[in-house]
């Protein structure tokens, strides 16, 4: 498959990362589509089928995680007019056993979607969702905190971390205090059963790629950042990995011919200007042992001295 590259200014041949969703270029690296979409049909198979027949759509994927039909197909019916609420009440104790998983699933699906995150990530959040809500243990938790905890444990195991910021963004209200909470509760009640997580501490190089490809930072810079974020790894920086990563882009970014103001580092980042001004200070000292020396001299990292001050 081929495409042209802005970086490299031909059309090259280009990999599609399915896990990611991104379309990368093979010569220069560069992220030419970030989360694409997938937009093969998608079909049920029944054991009558025949060579011959045309496979029509006709409901949803079946959903593994669901009891009954796999919710490929829900009828919901409304109360009609006349029913005797007596008889309506007998039948609405009746209720599909999984509907409450379809409306949670619903959520966290609508959720992956305003943070654009690929179909892997979602289908591992209902999968930690069902595996602790059958645990009987969620009764009087803010519903729509434990959701986005369950996304935010599930983007960390994936490694496509998300910052808890990003999750409070779509969480329909719950505070990050809250996310916070559930996330340690959802890690202890998998741990208990046997099914940890694994998901470890986030770090800075979690968050590099998204950040850059928001400021529209070319291959070279974007290299750069990564490796001083590798770096920082084995330096004393006692920052969180968001705010290191936010100073490390501005840092490169002022070395670059396309220089980025604060401000929009800071939205990118979503990180306060304050807060990469201060984490700026505590790099600087280190910039040589950060920055790369294939991008920037050491008399280029006394420009740096100004603004990080």
């Amino acid at each position: 498959m081929e495409d042209y590259c802005s970086d490299c200014k031909k059309t090259t041949v280009v990999v599609l990362d399915h896990s990611s969703g991104d379309t990368i270029c093979c010569e220069c690296g560069l992220v030419l589509e970030a989360r694409y979409i997938d937009e093969t049909s998608e079909w049920r198979t029944f054991e009558n089928d025949t060579n011959n027949s045309d496979p029509n759509r006709v409901g949803g994927p079946v959903n593994p995680l669901l009891a009954e039909n796999g919710g490929g197909l829900v009828t919901l019916i409304s109360k009609p007019s006349g029913v005797k609420s007596l008889g309506w009440n007998h039948v609405g104790s009746n209720k599909d056993p999984d509907s409450s998983l379809i409306q949670a699933f619903k959520s966290i699906a609508a959720m992956c979607d305003r943070l654009d995150l690929v179909a892997t990530i979602k289908d591992l959040a209902n999968e930690i969702y069902k595996k602790v809500a059958d645990l009987k243990s969620t009764r009087g938790r803010n519903r729509d905190a434990f959701l986005a905890a369950c996304l935010f444990v599930a983007c960390k195991q994936e490694h496509k971390a998300r910052t808890l910021k990003e999750i409070h963004s779509i969480a329909n209200g719950a505070t990050i205090k809250e996310i916070g909470r559930n996330t340690f509760f959802i890690e202890k009640q998998l741990k208990e059963i046997g099914e940890s997580m694994e998901t470890g501490a986030s770090d800075a190089g979690d968050f590099m790629r998204r950040f850059c490809s928001r400021l529209g930072m070319n291959h070279q810079a974007i290299k750069a950042a990564q490796e001083a974020v590798q770096n920082s790894k084995e330096l004393d920086i006692r920052r969180n990995p968001t705010s290191v990563a936010a100073a490390v882009i501005y840092m490169i970014t002022q070395l670059s011919d396309n220089r980025q103001f604060l401000k929009d580092v800071a939205i990118a980042t979503a990180v306060a200007e304050n807060t990469i001004k201060k984490s700026c200070k505590d790099l600087y000292p280190y910039a040589s042992r950060l920055i790369p020396n294939w991008y920037a001299k050491d008399e280029d990292l006394k420009n740096l001295d100004t603004l990080c001050q």
